[in-house]
């Protein structure tokens, strides 16, 4: 076989194999350019992703069970991505209606941190008291400052999830998810509200 036939056959081969090069080495990509693309996302509109807050929560936590994976899938696929997200500690007590005070810092995606304290009633069957750690993702807030109000919780969107457990509070457009574990599943404060200040205060009303 000459030389120039041997080229030919070679040119041939490469032209039939060549266009599934690309194709190939495209598919081995689409998995990290989803996951990339999410962070993008994530970073361009001010949001968590769900492996960001996951992270965050299993180092305030301290725990990586299942059930914290479990309540915070549950919460971004109730409310999507949160813009923020309160990670702080709170006690509560009660004999049928009950007080509840907590403390804590609200986290922005661009890192800026801001004390936050807050305390309410709750009307429900429930009695005794408890200390706990609480991380709330916060939906839909504009300028920091709108967190300092009251939130009314959603009746009916109280629930526990393998040992964590989850409530809606809402206010206009802001919408808080506290995730509580341990000790802190009393979830009478569903019935109530939670007062966000600035200052911590003594008043639960």
């Amino acid at each position: 076989m000459t030389y120039a036939c041997r080229m030919s056959r070679i040119f041939a081969f490469l032209l039939l194999v060549g266009p599934a090069l690309p194709a190939a080495a495209q598919s081995g990509t689409t998995q990290s350019d989803a996951t990339q693309s999410d962070t993008d996302s994530s970073a361009q509109d001010g949001t968590f992703s769900q492996d960001e807050v996951l992270e965050k929560a299993r180092g305030f936590f301290g725990e990586t069970t299942e059930g914290l994976a479990k309540a915070i899938e549950k919460v971004f696929a109730d409310q999507g991505r949160p813009n923020a997200y309160i990670a702080g500690e709170e006690a509560s007590g009660a004999i049928a209606v009950g007080l509840r005070y907590g403390e804590g810092k609200l986290v922005r995606k661009t890192g800026v941190e801001r004390q936050v304290y807050w305390q309410g009633p709750s009307i429900g069957f429930d009695l005794g008291g408890n200390a706990s750690k609480v991380f709330t993702l916060v939906y839909n807030l504009g300028a920091s400052d709108d967190l300092f109000q009251r939130f009314p919780g959603v009746d009916g969107s109280a629930y526990l999830v393998a040992g964590f457990g989850v409530n809606y509070q809402k206010s206009g457009n802001i919408i808080l998810a506290p995730i509580r574990t341990g000790a802190g599943l009393r979830l009478g404060v569903s019935a109530g509200y939670l007062h966000y200040t600035r200052e911590k205060s003594w008043v639960p009303f």
